[in-house]
This record gives C-alpha cells, sequence and structure tokens, in this order.
C-alpha cells in the first residue's frame, strides 16, 4: 500500500471530512474518497462510517489510525532529518499566525526570507481561528496571549505590550484625560473579546491597579481596523506594541498614558512560537523560527510616546 494512501486515512481521520482533505491537497473530494475505499478494501476492514451528515472512523478504524499516526510521524521524521543533512532547508514550510500580526509583522519579512532561503516553499495561513496543527499539518504556529496547557512546544517569541491610544486631533478636541477614570467619558474602540469590550485594567507605578469601563460606538474584530479607526480620530483604542510603536514614533498616534501599564486580559501576555511536539524539529523550521527571532526582536518592549 502507498504511504501517501496511509497520509490521506490519517488527514481524514483528524479532519474529519473528505471535503477538508481535498482542499488541504488541491485534490478531487471523489479522488480522496476512493483512496480510502481501496485502502480497506486491500486491508478488508471498515475503516470508516460513512452518512450525509457525518464521517467518522469505525473500532477498527479508530484501532487502526492509533496505531499508524505515530509510525508515518516516525517515517517523516526520518524523511526530514535526512533531508536536512544537506544543511540547506527545503521543501514546504506551513505557517498559521493571526491575520493583524500577520500582516503587520510577518509579511514584511517575506522577501529577505526568501531570498535567503530560496529552495523552501512558504505556505502562510492568516487566520484569527485556532488551527488545530495537527489535523492541519501546521509546521508553526504563532500565538498570542497566554497560552493554554497542551501538548505543543512554545518558544517566547517577543513580550506583547498595550497601551491606550488616540489621534492628536481626536485627543484636541475631547475631554481632558489626566486619569484613567477619566476614559469612561471618551468613544472607546472596542475588541470582541472578553474584556477588551467591556473594561480596561490599569497598573500604576506602585503596582496599584484600577479597573476602567469602557463603551464605544464601533466593535471590530481587527486590531489593524482599529487602528486604522484610531489614526482617523474616532476615538480611544487599546492596541498592543508590534502594532502601533511605529505611530507612537512618528506622532500619528499618543498613549495617553505612558506611566501606566495597561491591558484588558493579563499583564504577562506575549507572542509565541508553537509547534507539534516531535523529537525531531526540521531545519525549515529551525531556521524560520531564528528569523523570526531575530528580526522581531525591536518589537519587544512598551509603547512610548
Amino acid at each position: 500500500m502507498e504511504v501517501s494512501t496511509l497520509q490521506l486515512f490519517v488527514d481524514v481521520i483528524r479532519q474529519g471530512s473528505f471535503a477538508a482533505v481535498a482542499r488541504d491537497r488541491n485534490l478531487d473530494p471523489s479522488s480522496v474518497s476512493r483512496a480510502i475505499a481501496s485502502l480497506e478494501a486491500e486491508l478488508e476492514i471498515r475503516l470508516l462510517q460513512r452518512t450525509t451528515r457525518k464521517l467518522s472512523p469505525t473500532e477498527a478504524g479508530r484501532a487502526y489510525f492509533e496505531r499508524l499516526e505515530p509510525l508515518l510521524e516516525e517515517m517523516q521524521q526520518a524523511i526530514d532529518a535526512a533531508a536536512d543533512v544537506s544543511g540547506q532547508p527545503k521543501g514546504t514550510l506551513r505557517v498559521t499566525a493571526s491575520v493583524s500580526f500577520g500582516l503587520q509583522c510577518i509579511v514584511p519579512l517575506l522577501p529577505q526570507f526568501a531570498a535567503r532561503y530560496p529552495d523552501l516553499n512558504l505556505d502562510l495561513w492568516l487566520t484569527d481561528a485556532v488551527v488545530d496543527l495537527l489535523a492541519e499539518r501546521i509546521d508553526l504556529a504563532v500565538r498570542l496571549g497566554v497560552l493554554p496547557d497542551s501538548t505543543l512546544i512554545a518558544q517566547h517569541l517577543m513580550q506583547t505590550h498595550y497601551a491606550v491610544c488616540a489621534s492628536p486631533g481626536y485627543l484636541q478636541r475631547s475631554p481632558l484625560l489626566t486619569h484613567p477614570r477619566d476614559v469612561q467619558h471618551h468613544n472607546c474602540l472596542l475588541f470582541p473579546l472578553a474584556g477588551f469590550r467591556s473594561r480596561w485594567i490599569f497598573q500604576d507605578a506602585k503596582g496599584a491597579l484600577s479597573e476602567v469601563a469602557v463603551s464605544g460606538g464601533t466593535l471590530i474584530s481587527s486590531a489593524i481596523a482599529l487602528q486604522q479607526c484610531a489614526l482617523a480620530g474616532m476615538g480611544l483604542a487599546l492596541l498592543p506594541n508590534w502594532l502601533i510603536n511605529p505611530d507612537l514614533q512618528v506622532g500619528t498616534l499618543i498613549n495617553v498614558f505612558p506611566e501606566y501599564q495597561v491591558t484588558a486580559t493579563n499583564f504577562s501576555t506575549a507572542a509565541w512560537l508553537v509547534y507539534p511536539s516531535r523529537a525531531y524539529v526540521p531545519l525549515k523550521v529551525r531556521v524560520l523560527i531564528d528569523f523570526l527571532k531575530d528580526a522581531l526582536s525591536g518589537y519587544d518592549r512598551s509603547p512610548k510616546g
């Protein structure tokens, strides 16, 4: 039996859909279905239960998957190790990141990365959804915030700091902001996550915390869109350092409370490089990790201005 067919079967179990695997591999769904049917015929075992609404493994299919998955993983590690002997990373590198972080921090680096590693093909998936790295065969993800416990391996990329910012024009025509509680009297540009849309937390130099309720008429699920609204003078926005430091440096945005640390959730948030837990990390992943750490080291500072 073909290894490619076995990998198709593993991917179908992981994603629960012929169509999803077909899209991922640029195949026709019927060809994926035929490959699995051929595998079942060769094994003389029914591996999948098929209905019009659901695709699920049989008991035998689940047992086969649980033994087969680590074997294919070991085989891929062997292939990666052999390919890495040349010292030149090659192949396809599948990466995912949030839309805003990807556009702001990763996409501008792609020409330099491509020039440095011409034999690498980069498949960059920008999405604000939390992608299943194993099911989608992702080599590396950039995750923001506080990481939940998992079997994935994570390396710290950079610390994330937030600032309440606004355009000079907005500040000139709006009520004076001398204390965090004054935010309650301003139009705030809100992000639809818990905390971001209802209250911001300030910490002064002595460590004292104050929680301030926020409200406003604009709710957007994109940090870059909120940045653009703040630049246009629509109100106050709570935004991360990696997005607004260039605006603060040139004065198109002002950090309203530079003497305070501020967050909507947790003061210990960061950007993380996350990859599947495996004994061997391919060279192509290692070079991207090192490249991103070096290129983005300048972002790891608090917002100023």
